[in-house]
């Protein structure tokens, strides 16, 4: 079984591919969708969705976790929930079951501990995918803990 966690973002979307055999976790890859804050929203969107298709069709995963949108005050509350509903609708376009997690969720899950800092949930996605340097920007790693608490969940 193969999965892409993904977690959302305008600017930046973070996703991470993971691979189960014989119930052991394997780290594919993981990475950005990096898009350009001077285009036009409507083509950031585009971007997001054109290299989410690019990487399931070069991946080919069964299901998809996306971490669900914390509602704050925030100039990008917009944007981001924008972005998300591009990435949701290129999953379900693929036919790619999807679940969904809350921040204190997948943190609790990988970590322990809901309130965990950010260097406990990388700490937390190298020891279980056994990698020996962490995850390079911070939202691949966000992106494979939020894959890992789907399996963790599942």
């Amino acid at each position: 079984m193969r999965i892409i966690g993904i977690d959302p973002g305008l600017g930046r979307v973070g996703y991470g591919i993971i691979e189960i055999q014989n119930e052991k976790k394997i780290f594919l890859d993981c990475g950005v969708i990096e898009t350009d804050k001077n285009q036009k929203e409507e083509e950031r969107l585009f971007e997001i969705f054109n290299d989410l298709n690019s990487l399931i069709d070069q991946w080919k995963p069964d299901i998809a976790a996306v971490e669900k949108f914390f509602f704050y005050r925030s100039s990008t509350t917009i944007s981001v929930v924008q972005a998300r509903g591009v990435i949701m609708m290129a999953l379900a376009s693929k036919k790619i079951q999807i679940s969904e997690y809350a921040p204190s969720q997948v943190k609790l899950t990988i970590a322990g501990s809901g309130k965990a800092s950010k260097k406990e949930v990388i700490e937390a996605v190298m020891y279980n995918l056994d990698l020996k340097y962490a995850p390079k920007p911070d939202d691949s790693a966000d992106a494979l803990a939020i894959a890992l608490t789907n399996l963790s969940n599942n």
